[in-house]
């Protein structure tokens, strides 16, 4: 298919309704599931929930077509990629409304996830005409010899929140460095987080078997994580699920990686530019609702501007729209369900009952959270020690570089941090002491670029394992070969 080319029918076909994807649309053994648009709660597709019946199907078709979608060369393997990304754009329209319904984003979120993919699709298509090895100095007089080697077959475990970014990120290197893949999306966004990533898989050449889906809930994820023909797995989601992740992988010695939660801190010293700063850290808190693992969950402000900052945050967020973003033109959309609208309500109301102050918000309507400003927070309080996952904005004053830097690194995640001043000298060094995987100077935390490592510390996972330099080692193994002409004599 040429660049150029005109789509041929939607992505999303009836076909796939009750289905998982195993190369093709298979009936699956667990139930069927409703996908809803969050706005309205309207139904508009039919999913499942995939057993463990299901995960099996799917991970031995994919191990048994791992080996000669290993053995294409790495530059075959580079164009499919290439065509990924072509029809990511050609398909976008169709794709992106899918994102509006299935997640409750606004609109301008789904082009962002899509063509993002689409470069995440090139530049790792970039990689496989690198080199794949390194040839080794040695002692003796023989060659010696390092290359990478696919592990075999990739469980990938994605949210519902960024559903096609969050999986396109894991699955394009998996799938470049020769492995198989078992998708399993999550049960509130399976179309745009699974079936239509299937579809293009497939259009753009990838063979049967190589790329499968199994929509699921919590026995899918286990079944995925326990499963003998997956060699790793790749989990972003909740710290919770993903120490139980991490402990089934170890069972069964499986290479793991996780993305886990986030209580990200934003610092604010006086000589910021308040009304930049506040533009930049009111997106950080309530874009996509605050429903990102790197939303700026606390503000941490110097005492003398707290004043000021806080009332221009607040006018901020009193100036957001909140409404269904697939009908009218909003700011936010709503809550992806009611247990997660009534624990940010609850943890705002413990928290005021506590002695902080809405200055903005604090209250919603259904799904429909109003962006919240809180003032007078102090470190016990449930918004400033819980990852929120809401439209909150907590602001907590500090005295000194030193309490600041304390306070941001009062948690146990470790994601992501962003440190607001005119000194550059000042903000290297606070970013040298901050315990986190991201730091960003002069700007939000909500920030995703496939050119640099995203992944965190503590609760927040395992390290990088998505974008940077080093992308390509987390889907491979080194293996050492050495060739000898003739077999060396030994004293035995």
């Amino acid at each position: 298919m040429s660049d150029n080319q005109a789509p041929q029918g939607p992505v999303i076909t009836a076909e796939m309704a009750g289905t998982i994807f195993t190369g093709t649309y298979e009936a699956a053994s667990g139930r069927v599931v409703p996908v809803t648009d969050k706005a309205t709660g309207e139904e508009i597709f039919t999913s499942v929930a995939g057993n463990a019946a299901d995960v099996a199907r799917a991970a031995a078709a994919a191990k048994a077509a791992q080996p000669a979608w290993a053995a294409l060369t790495p530059v075959a393997r580079g164009d499919i990629l290439r065509k990924f990304a072509a029809l990511c754009e050609q398909h976008a329209e169709e794709i992106g409304g899918w994102i509006v319904r299935e997640t409750g984003s606004i609109p301008p979120k789904a082009p962002f996830e899509i063509m993002t993919s689409a470069r995440e699709a090139i530049e790792i298509a970039g990689l496989t005409g690198q080199p794949t090895g390194h040839i080794l100095s040695s002692s003796l007089t023989r060659a010696s010899y390092a290359r990478r080697i696919p592990l075999g077959v990739v469980g990938v475990i994605t949210p519902w929140n960024s559903p096609f970014i969050l999986a396109a990120r894991v699955v394009l290197p998996a799938l470049a460095m020769g492995n198989a893949v078992v998708l399993k999306p999550d049960l509130q966004s399976p179309v745009c987080g699974g079936y239509a990533l299937a579809r293009l898989f497939a259009m753009a050449g990838v063979p049967a078997g190589v790329f499968t889906v199994v929509p699921g809930g919590v026995e899918a994820g286990e079944a995925l994580t326990l499963d003998p023909n997956v060699n790793m797995i790749s989990f972003t989601g909740s710290t919770l699920a993903g120490r139980k992740v991490a402990e089934n992988a170890g069972k069964t010695l499986k290479k793991v990686a996780l993305e886990l939660g986030g209580n990200n801190a934003a610092i604010i010293f006086d000589d910021a530019d308040l009304d930049a700063a506040t533009s930049a850290t009111a997106f950080g808190s309530f874009f996509h609702q605050g429903q990102i693992c790197f939303t700026i969950g606390r503000h941490l402000v110097h005492e003398s501007i707290a004043a000021a900052y806080t009332e221009k945050l607040a006018r901020r967020a009193a100036n957001l729209h909140v409404g269904d973003p697939n009908k009218a033109q909003v700011h936010l959309g709503p809550i992806i369900n009611e247990k997660q609208a009534a624990k940010v309500e609850k943890l705002v109301t413990d928290s005021l009952a506590a002695g902080a102050t809405a200055v903005a918000g604090g209250s919603r309507d259904g799904l429909f959270f109003k962006p919240t400003v809180l003032d007078g927070v102090t470190p016990d309080m449930p918004v400033y020690k819980e990852e929120i996952f809401g439209p909150v904005a907590p602001i907590v004053t500090f005295k000194t570089e030193e309490e600041a830097i304390a306070l941001a690194n009062d948690t146990e995640y470790g994601l992501a941090a962003s440190i607001f001043t005119a000194n550059q000298t000042r903000a290297m060094r606070i970013a040298a002491q901050m315990k986190t995987g991201i730091v960003h100077i002069n700007d939000q935390t909500v920030i995703h670029e496939v050119f640099g490592p995203i992944g965190g510390t503590g609760a927040s996972g395992n390290g990088a394992r998505s974008g940077g330099p080093s992308v390509m080692d987390e889907y491979s193994q080194w293996q050492w070969v050495t060739v000898n002409e003739t077999v060396p004599p030994y004293p035995f």
